[in-house]
């Protein structure tokens, strides 16, 4: 195989199934563009199974580190695989490293990677403000003057 993915119209897939299929013995997915709606992707099942297999073997290899290693030799590591790590405070790169082996051992067990895909950016998006003293100074300023009532906890909106 070459190319990881390669793109084509949606429209040509539906033009030219046999075809188009036939293209994934030379790339690993096809990407399928389409007008005023997401892409999709196809892929062969086995390469979704070696994908998983791939993803698994991560997150319990992630688990083994943060368990067994010195902390100090982990962060390094994820500073390498998420440069934006630098900008957190020492106590959320720890939480984020608990976080982030609890949630792709459970992600990888369910064979879906969107929760690894929205923690990771819950957590660049809080290395965002830290990076911008201003962003952080608003964002952890207490607020002033009177927010209004709040409502019951059972009352409805």
């Amino acid at each position: 195989m070459g190319a990881i993915y390669e793109e084509l119209p949606f429209s040509e897939f539906l033009h030219q199934p046999a075809a188009t299929a036939d293209r994934l013995e030379k790339v690993r997915a096809l990407r399928l563009r389409r007008r005023g709606a997401g892409d999709l992707a196809l892929t062969r099942a086995d390469q979704l199974e070696r994908d998983a297999v791939v993803v698994d073997f991560t997150a319990r290899l992630l688990a083994g580190m943060v368990r067994t290693e010195p902390l100090a030799a982990v962060r390094r590591v994820l500073g390498e695989a998420l440069p934006w790590v630098a900008f957190l405070p020492d106590e959320d790169v720890d939480q984020l490293l608990a976080e982030l082996t609890t949630v792709a051992q459970g992600a990888a067990s369910l064979e879906n990677l969107s929760p690894i895909a929205v923690l990771l950016t819950q957590w660049r998006h809080t290395a965002e403000i830290h990076a911008d003293p201003t962003l952080l100074e608003l964002v952890g300023r207490e607020p002033s003057g009177d927010l209004g009532p709040v409502p019951a906890p059972d009352a409805q909106p």
